[in-house]
């Protein structure tokens, strides 16, 4: 058999998994690889073992992915694209089971979350499993007629197992962003003219109102930030150290000075990407 010649494009999780589905969709050139951890999948990136890395980082449903979070600020790598894709679960067994005789599901815990009526509805016993599609993969290697999964259709045909129920999310607007990574620390900048996101990192100084302070430039230069959220760091309970996002590029006037502003207050600043605005992003903002 040819070794597949393609440059690699790792992610967390088996074959036949939502993380599978986006990167065959969005790099259809390159060749998936699968880890069975997301450190593993950053490393891998990291390394330049993988030349990309596809990781999911938050749910429309279900919120943000705790492990990748924490991963995040700290991974070494670049981000150089984000992607959003719909989320349909189906609910599968092996043959023969049914609705009635089920008992317990297994799926990673953010899926299980996304699923919740469903599974209030049969009254099933709830079981974490590391991802949907290796969830899938297990049972059709330890068989159980009471035991069913939450996993992509492709998982089903994959690994043998019957679809009991189709698209049981509880959210028709079900739907998954993932960041596209890279372990270069230089990547190429986005064509001219192309609506950017910025994502980065800072800490602010230990003065009275400093987070306040550090934002307000964004606020007066009529910067957009879509996203800030706060981190523990080594273990403390003073959450000081922060991930956001705006619109735009560090090289824009208005994204410039309010970074400016930003660095003063701050003992720490670190972008970590400046990528283009996926056009699920743009859409959703002109409220189509």
């Amino acid at each position: 058999m040819t070794q597949d010649q393609r440059p690699r494009i790792a992610f967390h999780g088996e074959l036949g998994s939502f993380s599978h589905e986006a990167c065959q969709t969005y790099f259809p050139d390159h060749a998936p690889t699968p880890f069975a951890e997301f450190e593993a999948a950053v490393a891998a990136v990291r390394s330049r073992a993988c030349d990309l890395g596809m990781i999911p980082v938050e749910n429309s449903t279900a919120g943000r992915v705790p492990e990748m979070h924490h991963l995040l600020p700290q991974s070494g790598l670049r981000i150089i694209g984000e992607r959003f894709k719909p989320i349909h679960f189906q609910l599968m067994a092996i043959p023969g089971a049914t609705l009635e005789g089920l008992k317990s599901v297994t799926s990673m815990p953010i899926a299980l979350n996304q699923c919740r009526k469903l599974i209030r509805r049969l009254k099933l016993k709830t079981i974490a499993g590391a991802d949907t599609a290796g969830s899938a993969k297990r049972l059709a290697e330890h068989p159980d007629p009471a035991c069913a999964v939450l996993a992509p259709a492709p998982a089903a045909a994959l690994y043998g197992l019957a679809i009991l129920a189709r698209d049981v999310e509880d959210e028709a607007h079900n739907t998954t962003r993932f960041l596209v990574m890279t372990g270069d620390p230089h990547p190429p900048a986005p064509p001219a003219g192309t609506p950017c996101v910025t994502s980065f990192t800072f800490r602010v100084r230990n003065l009275p109102a400093a987070l306040y302070k550090a934002l307000g430039g964004f606020a007066t230069n009529g910067v957009n930030m879509t996203k800030l959220e706060s981190y523990m760091e080594n273990g403390a309970f003073t959450a000081t150290f922060f991930y956001a996002e705006v619109d735009g590029r560090p090289d824009d006037p208005a994204l410039a000075r309010a970074f400016e502003e930003l660095r003063f207050f701050s003992d720490h600043f670190e972008v970590l990407g400046v990528y283009p605005a996926d056009a699920y992003r743009l859409k959703a903002a002109a409220g189509a």
